[in-house]
């Protein structure tokens, strides 16, 4: 019963968060199993273009380190913001929520050559929280009880929260930076005059993959979320939202 239960819920995860979050999962248990070592997943540009191990270049975005703390805090951040993207301004939109990984670890995997970074997958995170916040600006939150705040700031608590763990801040700084970058060509340049979705997947390809949906807009206000507390209890409006969107 509770397998049935859980496989129930399971399923119910919208299709691509349930892809990454599984195999981030099953990597790091790989890892923690001693199937493989992280030396045979981290970003080796050398071994990856003149030995051709091409799965470098997905593996390093799966492992967020051995089971822990790091692990726990990156694993919620990001089924939780990638299941709110793919259910919320990316529903019906599967290849565009597909194309915005490939657009994001594309960008990522360049930057990484000359930053020196081995491991994405958390830059990969604060991308996703970056890209949710930036579309619900007026989502109040709550990080832990500590401080409230609105969404957008929510990817700079998040690097202040690594500076205060001793973390290097240049993975959180490329998450933003390659979210804001996404943000700005999917969402701020087609509201400009004579702009265009730079991103846009073919219309041919949608109707072989994808039902016909309409187009993602930018949400009006009228319209934004009630706000959300993390940590805590939904603010006021959130949760109608929410069951709403389900």
């Amino acid at each position: 019963m509770a397998y049935q239960t859980f496989q129930q819920e399971y399923f119910q995860i919208p299709v691509v968060t349930r892809i990454y979050t599984t195999a981030c999962f099953f990597t790091t248990s790989a890892v923690q199993l001693d199937l493989v070592t992280p030396f045979q997943l981290y970003f080796n540009p050398e071994l990856i273009f003149r030995q051709y191990q091409v799965w470098r270049l997905v593996t390093n975005f799966l492992f967020f380190g051995t089971f822990g703390f790091n692990f726990l805090f990156n694993m919620i951040f990001t089924y939780r913001y990638c299941r709110m993207l793919e259910e919320g301004s990316f529903r019906g939109r599967t290849l565009d929520f597909v194309l915005m990984f490939l657009f994001g670890g594309f960008l990522m995997t360049i930057i990484a050559i000359f930053v020196n970074l081995v491991f994405l997958g958390q830059a990969f995170t604060i991308m996703l929280v970056y890209i949710w916040s930036r579309r619900n600006p007026y989502v109040r939150m709550n990080f832990f009880g500590l401080m409230n705040f609105q969404a957008p700031y929510l990817p700079w608590v998040l690097l202040g929260f690594s500076l205060l763990l001793g973390n290097s801040v240049v993975v959180d700084l490329m998450g933003i930076a390659v979210g804001h970058v996404y943000y700005f060509l999917e969402d701020v340049f087609p509201q400009q005059p004579g702009g265009f979705r730079l991103l846009a997947v073919p219309e041919s390809i949608k109707r072989i993959f994808e039902r016909p949906d309409v187009d993602y807009q930018p949400m009006p206000e009228a319209e934004r979320p009630g706000g959300f507390n993390f940590g805590g209890e939904p603010a006021a409006g959130q949760a109608d939202d929410e069951n709403e969107d389900r």
